[in-house]
């Protein structure tokens, strides 16, 4: 029944996204068609998208089992989340103007073309394509539990790990960015039916009288699970790490490369900003997420292995009936499925456009789009290879994502607020952000002197008092582009 749940769900799902794609617009013969959808997608297709890449298996799985693993450090999500979407409020309009002015497809463009420096293009598709790789990994972490959850346990995870990096490769290359959004909006719908239906009878499967009293009965027998600094005080998760990891994550959530080419894609900036204000109200989900992971702890469930990552999954196998799982896997397996095609549909865009273009200027567009294509493949198997070798919890991975990709943060804001900056000064500043998260002597003395800090606000903020510092210093050329 299991199996059968989540094949009807997946191939289901799909079938109708490549149909939905063929309909609405032709097989894709340019760069513009097959990674932006054609500059088209409206309101409520963007809203499906935009959430498809925001509320994944990181928000789920990871969440769940980060509450059940570590208590009120999984808060975390209903801050991140708001703040997010107000960033993105005032931010992404900006982008998605100025990209449709100039014909961008990657966030690579966006620098090259602001900075008038396409050495600096190449920069930022290197560091945007190692984010998004890490974001992948965590796709397909998730995916591979399902896998291994439908094909019983005599199947390794190497294997299952192999075969959702395929299941993955398949969908984006049989579809495009419209297929994907309408997998998005197939996904999300499931996800907030399974997490409503499981929040709505986990008081009852637990022994409790009310969603409340669950709550109730967590501060009572593990007290440290419903306040700073968690379970495992000993990491130092505490509110100053809620605050400051909250402030990283709204800063970089539309800085990675795919949420650029989603602004891109947009057919007006008014539709982005709808979503934005509708945005938050997808956070409200979390107090559910949440209540299922403290759920667990009461049940004394135990993860797999260990793994916190599996802890939801593991749950509703003990206490609920199979059709229930059936359901949450197939869901589950759509909200790895969706964004991790989208991220590798982006990486493939990335290379093709900013590294294989630059090396090669005479290159005909039909071949740079082959070639985008046959690049997945290769980021497939990097994330692939992460995977295999990861021990962390969703969330943690996601945070290391989002640590990255934060160094690319002061380049776009001060493309808008400080006129003068110069490509130079953004080098400047990735490379002292960098020291920070990768030199141990760097990021020890950064935990020093910021005990409990998120370590990519930290670097972040180096990165921005460097690359302002230098702007200052190396202002921009009299002939280069100026953001309109």
């Amino acid at each position: 029944m299991i199996l059968s749940l989540i094949l009807l769900i997946v191939c289901g799902t799909v079938a109708g996204s490549i149909l939905y794609g063929r309909l609405r617009q032709k097989r894709a013969q340019t760069m513009e068609e097959w990674a932006l959808g054609g500059r088209k997608l409206g309101t409520l297709v963007f809203w499906f998208l935009n959430a498809g890449e925001i509320y994944t298996t990181f928000a789920v799985l990871g969440i769940s089992g980060f509450a059940w693993a570590y208590g009120a450090p999984a808060y975390l999500a209903f801050c991140s989340v708001s703040l997010s979407a107000a960033v993105g409020y005032w931010l992404t309009p900006m982008i998605h103007g100025y990209g449709r002015r100039h014909g961008l497809v990657t966030q690579a463009d966006f620098f090259a073309h602001r900075y008038q420096a396409r050495w600096l293009g190449i920069c930022v598709a290197a560091a945007g394509l190692i984010a998004l790789v890490v974001y992948v990994q965590i796709q397909v972490t998730a995916l591979t539990l399902v896998v291994r959850l439908a094909a019983g346990p005599g199947v390794s995870q190497a294997v299952a790990a192999g075969v959702s990096v395929t299941l993955m490769l398949l969908f984006v290359f049989l579809a495009g960015l419209r297929s994907a959004a309408f997998a998005a909006g197939v996904k999300d719908v499931l996800m907030l039916v399974v997490v409503v239906v499981l929040a709505s009878t986990v008081a009852n499967v637990v022994g409790e009288g009310s969603v409340l009293d669950v709550f109730r009965a967590v501060g009572e027998r593990f007290p440290q699970a419903t306040q700073f600094p968690g379970l495992k005080p000993e990491l130092g998760l505490d509110t100053t790490w809620l605050v400051t990891s909250a402030i990283n994550v709204a800063l970089g959530t539309y800085i990675f490369p795919h949420m650029f080419q989603l602004c891109y894609s947009a057919d007006s900036g008014t539709t982005i900003r709808r979503n934005a204000v509708f945005q938050p109200i997808y956070s409200l989900s979390y107090f559910f997420i949440i209540l299922l992971g403290f759920a667990a702890l009461l049940a004394g469930t135990q993860a797999p292995n260990g793994d916190p990552n599996a802890l939801l999954l593991a749950f509703v196998a003990e206490r609920y009936p199979a059709w229930m799982l059936g359901v949450l896997a197939g869901t589950a397996s759509l909200l790895a499925l969706v964004p991790g095609s989208v991220l590798l549909l982006t990486c493939g865009a990335i290379f093709g456009r900013n590294i294989v273009r630059p090396l090669i200027p005479r290159i005909d567009e039909r071949t740079e789009l082959l070639a985008s294509r046959l690049a997945m493949v290769m980021f497939a198997g990097i994330a692939l290879y992460l995977t295999l070798g990861a021990s962390g919890s969703l969330v943690e991975i996601g945070l290391s994502a989002y640590a990255a990709i934060g160094m690319l943060a002061p380049g776009v804001y001060c493309a808008f607020l400080l006129r003068r900056t110069s490509a130079i000064a953004v080098l400047g500043g990735l490379l002292a952000g960098y020291a920070v998260l990768w030199i141990p002597a760097f990021a020890t003395a950064a935990g020093t002197w910021f005990p409990h800090w998120e370590i990519g606000l930290v670097a972040m903020i180096l990165n921005a008092l460097v690359t302002v510092g230098l702007s200052l210093v190396v202002p921009r050329g009299a002939l280069e582009t100026q953001p309109g």
